[in-house]
Order: C-alpha cells, then sequence, then structure tokens
C-alpha cells in the first residue's frame, strides 16, 4: 500500500512539474480593471508566471473548501462532545452506584451474621 502512495505521489509531483514547465510564461494578474485603475488612480497588479497562479488557485480552492467542510460540520463536532460529556457523567455516575452497591453488600452480610 505504501508502495501505490509513493508511486501517486510521484505520477502528482512529475504532472506538476510538467504544467509548471509548460506554463512559465509571465502573465500580470490586475485587481481592477485597467480602465478603473486610471479613474480611481490605483494601479494594483502583479506579474508572476502562469504556473504560480495556477497552483494559487488550486490551493485557494482547497483551503476555501476545507474550511468550508470544517464549518459544515461543526454541528457533529458539538452533538459528538455533548454526548460525550453525558456518556462520562453516566459513567461516574454508575461507578458511583456500584461503589455504593458494594458496600451495601457488605453491610447486609455483616447484618445477618
Amino acid at each position: 500500500m505504501r508502495f501505490i502512495r509513493y508511486l501517486f505521489l510521484g505520477l502528482l509531483a512529475l504532472c506538476l512539474v510538467v504544467l509548471a514547465l509548460a506554463n512559465r510564461s509571465m502573465v500580470t494578474l490586475r485587481i481592477i480593471p485597467e480602465d478603473m485603475s486610471g479613474f480611481i488612480g490605483l494601479n494594483l497588479s502583479i506579474t508572476m508566471p502562469m504556473f504560480v497562479v495556477i497552483f494559487l488557485a488550486m490551493g485557494l480552492g482547497l483551503l476555501i473548501g476545507f474550511v468550508w467542510e470544517w464549518l459544515r460540520e461543526h454541528k457533529h463536532r458539538a452533538e459528538a462532545r455533548s454526548e460525550r460529556a453525558q456518556k462520562e457523567k453516566l459513567e461516574k455516575e454508575l461507578a458511583k452506584t456500584r461503589k455504593k452497591s458494594d458496600s451495601d453488600d457488605v453491610l447486609t452480610i455483616l447484618g445477618d451474621a
């Protein structure tokens, strides 16, 4: 199984390297369209290789997906936490009950003798 994982990671790395080599051209990213930037007076742009843009977009998409899923599962985690606390409370109560019943049996035996 470990071999398959390493093989998959190697193929993924190879695909990413090929993607990076195929998209080395520089691109300019602008926050605001060029016409509006002249009107507003802000020229917020950055120039970087295309593969960096692709990798950043994939990373941002993964991050948004992970955060979205974490927020979506909050109610399940809260419910599990509540049930775990209730289980621990009941276990403590059961231990106290068993302790009382054990001591009562001893007293019962001594009382009968």
